[in-house]
């Protein structure tokens, strides 16, 4: 074999030596990015997840504050709307205390009432001996009917007439005026007390008041709101 024959023998084999490595080359190039493709692609959907992950997490928490902000908001109109019905009730308890400074100006029925608040009282005590307080402007009635009252309560209770001291030191609080209209104030009645006063019965027209209308605002709100929840 001559040396041309031996340099176009290795040409051949450079050029199969050179092909195969391209070949070689180009398939690791071709897997490379395959596997670049797919490392792209689970790092993309990593992040979708992520991403999903962190907008629902958002999402979630937009929807717990919706709920804490509209719970609030619910609490806070029911309080508004429990106010404004304590504001009603109240404002028919003034109305009415009102309307009990009219009772003592008509003399004639403000001494029945007087003499059937004593016996009243007088029939809650049951004692000989009683301490009575009214308000000065009352007691020039009071002295008017304290016998008959007195002897009214006898015949019911079947005893001798009690013995009635009334209290000219310490009288119960005048009607209220405007000059001071949040001071302490009586709209009439009187409060009876035993001697040792152990036992009092108050008998105001403004005690009466608080009594029947704590009794009666269970009715006065159906009354006026319906039942609740409807």
């Amino acid at each position: 074999m001559n040396d041309a024959d031996v340099s176009k023998q290795i040409q051949q084999m450079v050029r199969f030596i050179r092909q195969e490595a391209e070949e070689k080359a180009s398939e690791i190039s071709v897997s490379a990015e395959e596997e670049f493709n797919i490392e792209k692609l689970q790092l993309v959907e990593a992040e979708k997840r992520k991403i999903r992950q962190e907008y629902e997490r958002k999402e979630k928490q937009v929807e717990v504050r919706k709920k804490i902000e509209y719970s609030m908001q619910l609490n806070a109109s029911r309080l508004k709307v429990l106010q404004a019905q304590d504001d009603l009730v109240n404002s028919m308890r003034e109305a009415a205390a009102k309307e009990l400074l009219h009772v003592s100006k008509d003399s004639k029925a403000y001494a029945k009432l007087l003499k059937d608040l004593i016996v009243q009282s007088l029939l809650r005590l049951k004692e000989p001996s009683v301490l009575l307080r009214c308000r000065k402007a009352d007691l020039g009635l009071i002295e008017s009917i304290l016998e008959a009252a007195k002897n009214e309560y006898a015949a019911k209770a079947k005893v001798h007439a009690p013995q009635v001291t009334i209290d000219t030191h310490t009288y119960l609080p005048p009607a209220p005026s405007r000059q001071d209209a949040h001071g302490l104030y009586c709209s009439g009645g009187v409060v009876l007390a035993s001697q040792d006063g152990k036992i009092v019965c108050e008998n105001t027209l403004d005690a009466r008041l608080d009594v029947v209308f704590r009794q009666k605002l269970p009715e006065i709100r159906k009354s006026l709101f319906g039942k609740p929840g409807s």
